[in-house]
């Protein structure tokens, strides 16, 4: 198939017009008329996963996050984003965002948050304007009431495994029957997560004093899980979904599962003599491993 035909796939998924007003979404680089035969699905657009995309030989790399969100004024290969760009274009490979957008689908990435945390969505935690059907994160039910600690403890078994881990806020003990989730940045969504009357909000990029004031207001308990990792299990449904949508246009195109950590943060570093509230078993110093999820390599 044309890149073009692959990218009005895409952008009947994940439709252009979700996408928030301050994003970039869309075609980075490449040449519509370029065959695609094999595409590769990233979360981060960085030269680990452009020199991936050559291993792979990939014609087409999807990404979550964005390239180049704020303007620039070159794409010299001696700039980090420059390189990127130009290793791909070297081997004649396209790269393709689908950031927000993809946030708000149904299914979308919060969907595919819930699904491997083993939660029920009920519906979207912000809803959109224009369809309430759909929106930014995702109020869930749990199988069966457990503890916060067993909830946290039963997520960092779910999630690609990261240096950082998981930081919890909440009595260990508390019941969580409900939760929001959010993949990526979410202590924007604290008052939808109140409103939602959830037990537990597991989402990332947690900041302290949104954090502080969200805990001095009560429930819901807060996970920080880490961008990339609430992200990532986006990366298969996705595929899946490109996968039967060219189908049923009668193409073939093969997709690719990027497994590569491109968390920025590579280690924790803890004071074993320090006290703590919260007794860690983890090393001294997290090597990165590779994270776990369905296989890759399909073909439709």
């Amino acid at each position: 198939m044309k890149l073009c035909d692959a990218i009005a796939v895409l952008d009947e998924l994940y439709d252009p017009r979700w996408a928030e007003p301050w994003d970039a979404v869309g075609l980075v680089c490449g040449d519509p008329d370029a065959e695609v035969r094999r595409v590769l699905f990233a979360v981060d657009p960085v030269q680990a996963v452009a020199e991936e995309a050559v291993r792979t030989r990939a014609d087409l790399v999807v990404v979550h996050h964005p390239l180049f969100l704020r303007p620039v004024h070159g794409v010299a290969a001696t700039t980090p984003k420059g390189r990127v760009v130009h290793t791909l274009l070297t081997h004649g490979i396209a790269l393709h965002v689908c950031h927000t957008n993809a946030d708000s689908a149904a299914p979308g990435v919060s969907d595919a948050l819930a699904a491997v945390l083993g939660l029920t969505v009920t519906g979207p935690l912000a809803p959109a304007a224009d369809d309430p059907r759909r929106g930014i994160g995702r109020i869930c039910t749990l199988p069966e009431p457990c503890t916060l600690a067993e909830f946290a403890t039963r997520a960092a078994r779910a999630l690609p495994r990261t240096a950082g881990g998981l930081r919890v806020s909440g009595d260990p003990d508390l019941v969580v029957r409900t939760a929001a989730v959010s993949g990526g940045a979410g202590d924007s969504l604290f008052e939808h997560a109140r409103a939602a009357g959830v037990d537990v909000f597991l989402t990332a990029d947690l900041r302290h004093h949104p954090a502080s004031e969200a805990r001095e207001h009560g429930p819901p308990a807060l996970i920080d899980a880490g961008h990339w990792a609430t992200e990532w299990p986006w990366l298969a449904e996705a595929a899946r979904l490109f996968e039967e949508r060219v189908a049923r246009r009668g193409d073939t195109v093969e997709t690719y599962v990027s497994h590569l950590v491109t968390d920025p943060w590579t280690m924790v570093a803890l004071d074993r003599a320090a006290p703590s509230t919260a007794p860690s078993t983890a090393p001294l110093t997290e090597p990165l491993t590779e994270p776990t999820g369905p296989s890759t390599g399909s073909t439709s």
